[in-house]
């Protein structure tokens, strides 16, 4: 990775790249396409996890984006993080999801909130793929309501606290050596009432429950969390006790914003696919691209993808500017919530005429597009639901957040 690359905290040229992200981003993209992109369709087929790949991304510079360089970080920023995820979307968005939870939601949080010792402890393996990271938030039954229904319960016990609850859909559960985890450490103050905690995967009483079969993202391994009387050392303890509501809302809002990138890439392979088998593909004795309906549709991609790509860089941009603390309320809040919900829907118009101009041969298991198409779903409903990103911003504007 190119060490040149500036902390943005403009609006990433407004319209566009630096030439240094460029440069990250085409690098990013080279190799991801040669190193990821043979992955994915065996990845989509078996649910199949490659072992080795963190540690080939941690080889390459791109986890610890975010972090400093004595913790083994790169000491770039939140942009750059979604770049790399962009690139890695193109090819395998399955990884790049894996990726985010891993980036995003675990170690950058531990970077952000985490007090020094545990910095020192657990981002250099995170950040070299050593070990491989997640977020235990969302529990059975809760969806949404992701706080007000937590049932998971931390109880101090002298130099430990114990641990019990469950947590479902998490994306790296079955694979995480290191996770964040969040429970009710004063369950009568509600939503005032968290805390979190880093969990080993070795800690007595902590098991992987299941591991869950989804339609998309199928090489992303997803799985349910059990705690049963599990003992994590007071020391684990991230950021104050009962304020880790905190954590939980920044650390969403740039979730959000990371998570529209992956939109990007999938729209931009969407769109590359497209054109190459208008042009190769013949009916009636000539190409698809020579049929005005067919062009019409390549027109409307292509504007679609550029408008979501800018509307997606802006909330980076911002995201590089969030207080650790912040989030959860305010013009960001808002904003990162319309980024994720316009990349995504903007995405299902996009696969929807791709898949369309693909016809038959787009609707078998076995092509590309197929993959993309069944994938799109899920990020109309990860890390809030389009109806709660539509909630979100109708509050902050009206003023009844």
């Amino acid at each position: 990775m190119n060490e040149k690359a500036s902390n943005s905290t403009h609006a990433a040229h407004a319209f566009g790249l630096s030439p240094d992200q460029q440069q990250i981003l085409d690098e990013a993209d080279k190799w991801c396409r040669k190193e990821v992109h043979p992955l994915a369709q065996r990845m989509d087929d078996e649910e199949w996890w490659p072992e080795d790949i963190f540690r080939r991304i941690g080889e390459q510079g791109y986890f610890g984006i975010t972090v400093p360089e004595e913790y083994g970080g790169v000491g770039l920023d939140f942009f750059t993080s979604g770049l790399v995820c962009q690139a890695m979307a193109r090819y395998n968005y399955a990884l790049a999801l894996s990726y985010i939870a891993h980036e995003n939601l675990c170690l950058n949080n531990i970077y952000r909130n985490a007090n020094e010792d545990l910095r020192r402890k657990y981002l250099p393996d995170l950040c070299s793929g050593r070990a491989t990271g997640a977020l235990g938030l969302t529990e059975p039954g809760a969806g949404s309501d992701a706080l007000g229904s937590m049932r998971t319960t931390a109880k101090r016990d002298g130099g430990h606290y114990i641990l019990n609850g469950r947590k479902i859909y998490i994306t790296n559960g079955p694979v995480a050596d290191t996770l964040l985890v969040y429970a009710k450490t004063a369950p009568e103050r509600g939503a005032h009432g968290i805390s979190a905690f880093i969990v080993q995967k070795d800690y007595p009483g902590f098991s992987v429950a299941q591991k869950l079969v989804k339609m998309g993202f199928r090489g992303s391994q997803t799985g349910e969390l059990v705690f049963d009387n599990c003992r994590v050392p007071a020391e684990n303890l991230v950021g104050v006790e009962n304020e880790g509501v905190a954590v939980v809302m920044s650390g969403l809002d740039l979730e959000r914003a990371v998570i529209a990138p992956i939109c990007v890439g999938m729209a931009e392979r969407a769109l590359e696919l497209s054109i190459e088998y208008a042009k190769t593909r013949e009916q009636f004795g000539k190409p698809l691209a020579s049929f005005q309906m067919i062009q019409s549709k390549i027109a409307d991609m292509y504007t679609w993808v550029e408008t979501m790509r800018t509307f997606c860089y802006r909330g980076l941009a911002e995201g590089n500017a969030l207080e650790v603390g912040g989030g959860g309320r305010g013009q960001y809040h808002a904003l990162s919530a319309a980024s994720i919900m316009y990349a995504a829907n903007t995405l299902n118009q996009v696969l929807n005429e791709a898949l369309q101009i693909h016809g038959g041969f787009g609707y078998m298991w076995e092509a590309e597009i197929n993959r993309l198409y069944r994938g799109n779903k899920l990020l109309e409903i990860g890390a809030g639901t389009t109806e709660v990103r539509k909630l979100i911003i109708s509050r902050e504007l009206l003023g009844k957040g």
